[in-house]
This record gives C-alpha cells, structure tokens and sequence, in this order.
C-alpha cells in the first residue's frame, strides 16, 4: 500500500477544490449551521457520516440514531440487539460469527462503517467506544460507495475531549455465567489536547451447550487543537476476540424442530471463531471560513480472521448429516476520504455544498479447507442425535476422525482498488422548498488470483449513483419528502474471494430505491416519521456463498414507522413498526423479510432516582428459504424489562432482563438446517461508577 501518493491525491482534490469555490459564489456571512442536540442529528460533531451537520427533519430518507444512552438503558450488547428494535431492518444469522443484517430485504455483511470509513470486515461489533449508531436505510452509494444496496450502519466512535477530566467504570453479570468490564476516561493533557481510553474485557456465554467466548478491546484516542481553525483526532483500536459458533438447529416438516433447542450441532473445540484487529486513523478537520470546512480522514487496518465450523447439513427425523469448513481470512486496508463542506448563496438560494473524493487499497487473501471424513472420504458423515453431540462414532457406530487439511477447496489473493469522486448540493430554494442534488463516480478495479488453480481474474466497473430529493416543509417542525437513490454491488461480492471467468463479464448488480415519507418535530424532544418506499434489484446472480446477490430480481415495497422522544417529562418512549412485501423475479416468496416487525421501548421515571422500562418486540414469519413458502420461521414476540436506580450522583445500578416469558423462538435461519434459537430469559445486574 503506497500511503504517499493516495494521500497526496486526496489532499490535493480536497483542498485545491477549497481555492476555486470563490469562483462560484461569495460566501456567506452565516456560519454553517452546527446543530448537537444528542440524537436529532447524523454525527454531531461534522467528520463524516453524511458528511455535512444534518437535522434529521431535512433528510429525505429513513434513518435511526441510537446514542451511548439508549445502549446503556436497553442493555444492548451487540449490534443485533439494536437492529430488534429498528423498523425496516431484522437479523441474519450470520453463520454465527459476523454481524449480518437484512436490510429493507437485502442481506448484508460488509455495509457496517466505522465514522464514516468502511468496516467490511466479518465480525461481531463491539459497542463498548461508542456515542452514537446510525442505522439509514435505502441505496446509500453517494457517500458511501458501493454496496449500501438496501441501507448501512454507521457506527460514530467517543472522541477525545478538550477542557474536561471525567471517567467512567462499568460492571455488568448476567445469569447465563457471562460478565463485562468497560472503562473510559478522559485526560486534559495541554491546554491544546485531551486524551481519551476505552477499554472493554467480556467474558461471554450464553443459554446453548458448549457456548462460550471472550472479547478485548482497547481504543485511545487523542484531539490536538493546531489552531483555533484545525482540529486533529488520532485513534487506535485493537481487538482480540475469539468465541464459539452456532449454526442452529434443523427443520422438520417446514419448522424448527423445538426439542433439539438445547443441541449444539458441533463441538466447542472445532466450532470457532477468532479475530485480530489494527485500526490507526487520523482525521484532521479546518475550518477555512465561516462557512467552509474541510475534513480529511485517512485509516489503516489489518485484520486476521478465522473461522472453523461443523453444522448440520442434512436431517431425516432422526439422524443427521454434519458438514462444514474452515476459513481464514487476512486484510490489509489503506482508506483516505476527503471533503469540503461549504455554504454558498448563488441569487436568492443558498447552498449547502458537498464535494469530496475517496481511495481504498484492499489487499485480501483466503484460504477454505471443506471437512475431510475418515469413513466417507468426502466432507459431510452422518450421526446419532446426543447432547453433547458424539462426532467420534458415525450413525452406524463406526469410529470416524474428521480434519481440515486434506480437502483444500479454494485459495485466493484479491487486490483491490477504488477511488471515487462525488459532489452532493442541498438547495434551499426558499425557506419552505430544499432540493436535494447529486452523484458520485466509482472506480472500482479488482483482480483476484486463484492460487489453487493457477488462474487469475480481473475487472474494472466504472458506475456513476445519482441522488435526488425534494424535501417540502409547511412549516418548520414538519417535512415532507421525496427522494430517488441508486446503488451496486460488484460481481465480486462483499468479501472479494472469488471472480469467475463467466462473472468478470458481467455488470454490477443494481439496486434502485424511491421513498416517500413525512417527518414530525412534534416538540424539541419528541419526533415523528412516516415513509413508504419500493425498492428494485436491477441486474443479480445467485451466489451460494451467501456473501453476494443471492436472489434474482428482488422487488421490495412496504412502509415504516416511528416515533421516538420524551412523551412528558416522566415517560420516554421510542416505538417503530415496519410492513414489507417482497418477490423474486419468479414471483415467488424471497427468504429473511418478515411481514411485519413492530417494537417498543417505554422508560418512566418514578423519581429523581428511579426509573424502569419495558419493551416488547414482535417479528412475522418469514421465509428460511427462497421460493419456498412451506419452510418458514414462525412469528414471536418477546418482552424486555430494566430497572435503574441511582445509589447516588456518580453509582447506578442497572437491571435488565431479557425474554421476560422465556418464550422459546427462532429469530432467524442461514438455511434448512441452521434454525438459530433465541435466547431464553436472562437478567442482567450492571454498575456504573462515574468520575
């Protein structure tokens, strides 16, 4: 990766375009407004996100924020918790070792990002550093580039603070046996600096047999003020996490089968995942003017990725047939994003401008070993049901050994580049009529080489993603939008391990979305939204590795609905509700889009020192299979309850508890066999101690 020559590229498109746009208009004598209220704004503080300081009100398309404290008072421990109790998005399993999220009916694995930068590195997410999630839906390649076909997740980082010391020690047990330990603490390090850490240590477990898991994360980062206009914050993150896999349970006659709930189909020695993560990233943010900014963000990261797992492949009502693979991953990322924000007026409009430009050097490389049986000489055997589950001995009682060596399935080295340029304008013709404006241009050029084989494949897709939107407001506090948006996915997929001859000929998958909606500021801290969108996959093939376009021509339509804020001074409430419709291109039923999700989350506060919450999530069934209408996961609910109390200013002890019925259900499925079991009821004891 030459870091010199991206880096001098960006910095050169970015702030050349700085010196030329007082050839466009003069500049204003208004700042650019800088809004921070927690929660009402996509990334308060302007780094990245979507770039510029936006009121949600003025954004035509559906998004969610979740801040560091509705994470603390819902218990949530993982990115799925949050998604729950998001309208417009539900769980995918995963292959139980990665954050995998259904999107408007998209599945995704590589659609997460880390302040604005690509996080498309397979894994579970940790929450422990972070101020805010944001979770938008619809095509999202204007500023983010490819993929974002169905929506994206944002995950906004603490940031370092100057002029403040304070801390934070956090506790938390649960009955499962599991435990976690989170710290954060601020230093004031010159007058000009501050110094922020956040370290978490979780020992996991949860209501499977053989489950368990450990993760470790540590992220310093520091704010140096150069000067009253330039702004400089450096992190580093390191993860360490290793935990068992479960792929689920099998189905029979359409449905989960209930009583293997307890049945882990493989076992915890061969059953794992692990991760290695290095996250360096500088951003430096300069205010030119009152009213132009720039930021500039490079990152660099490598990741060391493995995962080694039996599942069940096969089911006849008493036996099953165990299948599986072991696969590392290695990847290098060199990312360098750069943009200029500026509020121009042109006659009687005024112009919140966007230009910006980005260069991503990936270098990926991937090995996958298939099982190898002793006794059948190929990758899958069949066996006896147990608890534990006995692989020693196959179904006829025959000793069998299995191994992940012999059978080497494929091995690949991918190199990838893009580099893009994008320019968005949002026009306030008036102070009622804003028009949304924009496009951005990808070059996205891969080569993969298939050692195994002796081959190597290469494209280059060039693809240019408009953006349009007309946002109507009658009056301040209401708006009512329209917006057209387009996004792609390369042939290569989301994870770049493989490029056939016959896919290197075709053209990206395409992805088009309209969305009409209303937004309602019906106070300062209680908002509203209505949206309907229909969404259209354009061009796909099927990928059987679950990591591409896996159904052809996926029609999605439906509507969501939300409202969240403080109903009075005593009761918060955040409630989400979301219909879908979806259809391949056969006409038939495409798998993971529910019919309807609806959640609820309440907090009352009985007094200055207490409060307690309740929340209930339902999901409709849902197909576990494309064009498959008779194999499906049932409809559930669920309740979750939390108490907080605070001992004093600085200690509250918090509780939770999950499942409250210990209803027994089944959230989602990769496949046939692969029915994942939610968990049963768990409560959850947390202190916090602040300073």
């Amino acid at each position: 990766m030459k870091i010199n020559r991206y880096f001098l590229n960006a910095v050169l498109f970015a702030f050349s375009v700085s010196s030329f746009m007082p050839l466009l208009a003069q500049d204003s004598d208004d700042d650019v407004e800088e809004i921070v209220v927690k929660g009402k704004v996509l990334y308060s503080d302007q780094v990245n996100a979507l770039k510029t300081p936006v009121r949600i009100l003025d954004v035509p398309q559906t998004l969610s924020i979740v801040t560091d404290d509705d994470i603390k008072n819902q218990g949530f421990r993982e990115l799925g918790d949050i998604v729950r109790y998001t309208p417009g998005v539900n769980t995918s399993q995963g292959e139980g070792h990665r954050d995998s999220v259904v999107f408007r009916g998209v599945r995704s694995t590589a659609d997460f990002y880390l302040d604005g930068v690509r996080d498309d590195v397979q894994y579970y997410r940790s929450l422990y550093n972070l101020e805010q999630v944001e979770i938008l839906r619809g095509p999202n390649a204007l500023l983010f580039g490819r993929g974002g076909t169905g929506g994206m997740i944002n995950r906004v980082t603490k940031k370092a603070v100057i002029g403040e010391e304070f801390g934070l020690v956090d506790f938390g047990a649960d009955t499962f046996g599991a435990f976690d330990v989170a710290a954060d603490y601020n230093w004031q390090t010159a007058d000009n600096t501050a110094l922020r850490v956040n370290v978490h240590v979780d020992s996991l477990d949860n209501h499977r047999d053989l489950y368990d898991g450990d993760r470790t994360g540590f992220n310093p980062t520091m704010r140096i003020e150069m000067s009253d206009q330039t702004t400089v914050d450096l992190s580093y993150e390191y993860a360490d996490h290793e935990r068992v896999i479960d792929r689920g349970i099998p189905t029979e006659n359409g449905r989960p089968v209930e009583s293997l709930e307890k049945i882990t189909f493989g076992t915890s020695d061969i059953n794992l995942t692990t991760l290695e993560a290095h996250i360096l990233r500088a951003n430096v943010s300069h205010e030119f003017s009152d009213s132009r900014k720039g930021n500039l963000t490079i990152q660099s990261s490598d990741f060391e990725k493995r995962y080694t797992n039996l599942y069940a492949s096969g089911y006849d009502g008493t036996l099953v047939t165990l299948d599986g693979y072991d696969d590392p991953t290695e990847r290098d990322n060199l990312i360098v994003s750069g943009n200029i924000v500026s509020e121009i007026e042109i006659g009687a409009t005024t112009h919140t401008l966007l230009v910006g430009a980005e260069i991503i050097d990936t270098d990926n490389k991937n090995l996958r070993y298939d099982t190898y049986w002793s006794t059948t000489g190929n990758d899958k055997e069949t066996f006896q049901i147990t608890r534990p589950l006995d692989i020693s001995v196959n179904s006829a009682g025959v000793a069998t050994a299995v191994d992940f060596v012999t059978k080497l399935k494929s091995q690949t080295e991918s190199d990838i580049k893009v580099k893009s340029l994008f320019i968005q304008d949002q026009i306030d013709v008036s102070e009622n009529l804003k028009l949304l404006l924009g496009g951005r241009f990808d070059s996205f050029d891969i080569t993969v080489t298939d050692i195994k084989g002796g081959s190597a494949e290469s494209r280059k897709d060039e693809e240019f993603s408009p953006r349009a939107g007309i946002i109507y407001k009658p009056q301040d506090n209401v708006s009512f939008y329209v917006s057209y948006s387009e996004s792609f996915l390369p042939r290569s997929g989301e994870q770049f391990k493989k490029l056939s001859s016959s896919s290197a000929k075709l053209d990206p998958d395409v992805y088009e979305s309209t969305e009409v909606g209303v937004k309602y500021d019906i106070s300062d801290e209680l908002s509203f939204t209505a949206s309907y969108f229909d969404s259209d996959q354009v061009l796909a093939t099927p990928d059987d590795t679950g990591e591409g376009a896996e159904i052809i021509g996926l029609q999605v339509d439906g509507f969501e609905l939300q409202l969240k804020g403080q109903i009075n001074d005593s009761l918060f409430m955040a409630l989400g509700y979301s219909n879908m419709d979806g259809k391949t291109k056969s006409g038939g039923e495409p798998r993971e889009i529910p019919n309807s999700t609806f959640s609820v989350w309440a907090m009352y506060q009985v007094s200055d020192q207490l409060s307690w919450g309740l929340g209930i999530t339902r999901q409709g069934e849902s197909n576990i299979s494309n064009d498959k209408p008779g194999l499906i996961l049932p409809d559930y609910s669920r309740i979750d309850f939390a108490l907080n109390y605070d001992v004093s200013e600085d200690l509250t002890v918090t509780l939770n508890v999950e499942n409250l019925g210990d209803d027994l259900y089944f959230p989602h499925s990769h496949s046939t066999h692969q029915a994942s079991v939610g968990e049963g009821i768990n409560a959850r004891l947390s202190i916090r101690r602040r300073f």
